[in-house]
C-alpha cells in the first residue's frame, strides 16, 4: 500500500497537471506527465496508456520501465485486446495469464503483474491505463485500485473535452455512432432527446432537454452537413410533425469518417499533382535542352543534364511507389518474414542512400547484434524514409546518427538528428497519411506527408513497431523495433 507521503506526492503532482491543463496544455505531453506523476506514488515499475479505436489499440504514452512500448499496436483481434476490453473496469491480472505477444515481452522485462483501469465515456471505452509491477508481490490493495480508477476517469474526461485527444484521427471519440433524434418546439428548445442523440453529441438528456438545439436546423426536407466545435461532422435532416403546435423532428448522424475519407481523397489529388509537378518539370526541361541544343552542348553539359534527369526520374519513381502504396489501406499477408542480418542490411541500405545524405550518416552498430525477423528488402525503404526525413528537417551540415541495439527478444535501430525536433503532441500525428507539421503555401519543408505513414505500415506488417520522440538537446529520434530472428 502506498505510504501517506506517496499519496501526498500524488496530490501535489496531480495539482501540477491541473495547472498545466489550466494554462491550455493538453494532448500527449499532459497525458505523459500525468503517468510520470502517478507511477512513483503507487510504486509501479511503469505506467502505460493504450488508446482504442475501431481498428484496435495502440500505446500512446508510457513512463518508467515500459517507455519502450510507446507506438506498440494492439490489433482488435489480439486476445490481449479482447481481454482488456472485458471484465471489471479496474482489476489486477498476472501477465503470464494474458495471451498475446506483448504480455510475453513485458514478462521478459521482469514484469509480472498488472493493474488495469479502463477509461470510459458513456459506456464506450476510449483507452486503458496499465500499472506494471515487478515480481509476484502482494496483490494490489484497494488504494492502488482506487487511484488507478480515478486517474483513468480523469483521462476519460480529457478525451470527453477533446483536450488534444484522441491522439489518432480515428480514435474512439470521433468514431461514427448511431443516428440521433430530437424533437424541437417552435422556440427551438429540445423536447425529446433519444439515447443515440446523447451518444452522437456527448450531451446527456439533462444537458439537452428544454435548451436550444446545439447545432443549426436545416429547412424542412433539406440536408445539412455541419461541423461541431470538437471537429466531428454531423449530417442533419429535419421535418415538421403533423398535428397541433409547431414541432419539428430532427435526425442526425456522425459522418466524421465519411468526411475524412472525402478529405483524404481531395488531399491525395492535391498532393499528387503538387509533388509530381516538380520532378516532371525538371525532367522535361533538361530533356528539351538535350533535344534542342545537343550539338551546341559540351560533353560535360550533356552528362550533367543526363545525371539530373536520372536523379529526378528516381525521385519520381519513388514518389509514385509511395503514392500507390498509400492509396490503399489493405495490409497484405506477410509470408516472407525470415531471420536476416540487421547490421549488414543497415550498412547496405546506407550505401544506397543519395550521396549528399550518405555523407552525413554516422553508423554505429555493435558487432554482436542479433538477427532480426522480417523482410530484409523492405528495410531499405524504412531506412531511406527515416534518413530522408532526418535530413530534410535538420541543417545540411549536421550528422544523422544510426545506431542499433538488442534487448530481450527485440532488436531495434534508431535514426537520430539534430534538426527542428518534433513536438510531443505531434509524435503520433506524424504517422498519419498526408499529415504535415506545416500546411499551406508557407511550408518550409517539401514532401507529400507519406514517409512515416509508409514506415509504420511496413514495420507493423512484420510484427514490429516504430515510434518518434524528441531528442534531448534538440532534434528527433525515430526508433524501429523488430522481433529477434
Amino acid at each position: 500500500m502506498p505510504e501517506r507521503t506517496d499519496l501526498a506526492a500524488l496530490i501535489a503532482g496531480h495539482g501540477e497537471v491541473i495547472e498545466l491543463l489550466n494554462r491550455g496544455e493538453g494532448g500527449l505531453a499532459l497525458l505523459t506527465r500525468l503517468l510520470e506523476v502517478v507511477q512513483p506514488a503507487i510504486g509501479a515499475a511503469g505506467l502505460a496508456f493504450v488508446e482504442f479505436a475501431p481498428a484496435g489499440g495502440r500505446v500512446v504514452a508510457a513512463s518508467g520501465d515500459v517507455e519502450w512500448t510507446v507506438g506498440r499496436p494492439l490489433p482488435a483481434a489480439d486476445p490481449a485486446t479482447v481481454c482488456l476490453l472485458n471484465g471489471p473496469r479496474v482489476r489486477q491480472v498476472r501477465l503470464d495469464r494474458i495471451p498475446g505477444s506483448l504480455a510475453g515481452e513485458l514478462a521478459g522485462h521482469g514484469l509480472r503483474r498488472m493493474v488495469v483501469a479502463r477509461a470510459e465515456i458513456t459506456g464506450h471505452t476510449v483507452g486503458s491505463l496499465h500499472a506494471l509491477h515487478r515480481g509476484d508481490g502482494d496483490p494490489a490493495d484497494r488504494t492502488e485500485r482506487d487511484v488507478l480508477g480515478y486517474v483513468a476517469s480523469c483521462i476519460a474526461h480529457l478525451y470527453g473535452d477533446q483536450t488534444g485527444l484522441p491522439v489518432h484521427g480515428d480514435g474512439p471519440v470521433v468514431a461514427a455512432l448511431s443516428e440521433g433524434l430530437a424533437v424541437v418546439d417552435r422556440e427551438g428548445h429540445v423536447r425529446l432527446w433519444n439515447p443515440a442523440a446523447a451518444q452522437v453529441t456527448g450531451l446527456p438528456p439533462a444537458e439537452a432537454l428544454n435548451l436550444p438545439l446545439p447545432f443549426p436546423i436545416p429547412p424542412s426536407g433539406q440536408v445539412l452537413d455541419h461541423r461541431l466545435p470538437d471537429g466531428r461532422w454531423l449530417k442533419i435532416t429535419s421535418g415538421e410533425l403533423p398535428g397541433p403546435g409547431t414541432l419539428r423532428v430532427v435526425t442526425f448522424r456522425d459522418i466524421t469518417v465519411q468526411q475524412r475519407r472525402d478529405q483524404d481523397r481531395d488531399l491525395f489529388v492535391a498532393v499528387t499533382s503538387h509533388e509530381l509537378r516538380t520532378p516532371v518539370t525538371v525532367i522535361k526541361g533538361y530533356a528539351d535542352t538535350l533535344t534542342d541544343h545537343w550539338e551546341s552542348l559540351s560533353e560535360t553539359d550533356r552528362r550533367y543534364a543526363a545525371r539530373i534527369i536520372g536523379q529526378r526520374a528516381n525521385e519520381l519513381a519513388r514518389l509514385v511507389d509511395r503514392l500507390l502504396i498509400s492509396a490503399t489501406d489493405d495490409r497484405p499477408e506477410d509470408d516472407s518474414a525470415v531471420p536476416f542480418d540487421l547490421a549488414q542490411a543497415l550498412r547496405t541500405a546506407v550505401a544506397d542512400l543519395p550521396a549528399d545524405l550518405r555523407r552525413r550518416v554516422l553508423l554505429d552498430l555493435p558487432a554482436d547484434l542479433p538477427k532480426a525477423l522480417g523482410e530484409r528488402q523492405s528495410l531499405a525503404t524504412v531506412l531511406t524514409e527515416l534518413s530522408t526525413n532526418a535530413g530534410k528537417y535538420s541543417p545540411a551540415d549536421s550528422p544523422i546518427e544510426i545506431t542499433a541495439a538488442a534487448r530481450d527478444r527485440m532488436v531495434c535501430f534508431r535514426v537520430s538528428d539534430r534538426g527542428v525536433g518534433v513536438r510531443p503532441e505531434h509524435v503520433e500525428r506524424a504517422f498519419d497519411r498526408f499529415w504535415q507539421g506545416e500546411s499551406g503555401d508557407r511550408r518550409r519543408y517539401p514532401g507529400a506527408g507519406l514517409g512515416l505513414y509508409l514506415v509504420r505500415r511496413i514495420v507493423e506488417q512484420q510484427n514490429g513497431w516504430v515510434s518518434l520522440r524528441p531528442r534531448e538537446g534538440g532534434g528527433t529520434v525515430a526508433e524501429v523495433r523488430l522481433p529477434c530472428g
